[in-house]
């Protein structure tokens, strides 16, 4: 399958911590949607596999070190994004190395996955938030 130059792949992570609650970072002034809760992640770059992706995300993003084989793909999202069409791959991750923290000064906060709903999050997150919280 080749891939359409509007494709827009993205990689995210439903951090899920000892108490089940799940970490999601707020959007930045002057990003795209700024102020909407999302799953920590961001873009693959030409190269890089999903998982491989996420990874690097999560270390420029949280300062967290997660090993691939911790990233456990559960689901995806396909939303219409700006002209282009994003598809949004899901991984929850129960194990990682280090203290999440923001390093794009961004809002962080756990939330359970009975909560998630209630967040205003991007169209995307929407089929992301059910499939959590049945899974969860």
């Amino acid at each position: 399958m080749e891939k359409n130059p509007t494709d827009v792949f993205v990689v995210a992570a439903a951090l899920v911590d000892n108490q089940r609650g799940v970490l999601v970072q707020k959007r930045p002034k002057g990003k795209h949607m700024a102020g909407l809760w999302e799953f920590p992640g961001g873009k693959i770059e030409k190269g890089e596999t999903p998982a491989t992706a996420l990874a690097r995300e999560l270390q420029e993003e949280l300062n967290i070190s997660v090993q691939v084989t911790d990233l456990e793909p559960v689901t995806f999202a396909s939303e219409p994004l700006e002209g282009k069409n994003l598809l949004l791959l899901l991984y929850v991750c129960k194990c990682w190395s280090g203290e999440p923290e923001s390093l794009e000064n961004s809002e962080l906060q756990w939330v359970m996955p009975d909560k998630l709903e209630e967040l205003d999050m991007p169209p995307a997150d929407g089929p992301l938030v059910d499939r959590l919280r049945k899974l969860l």
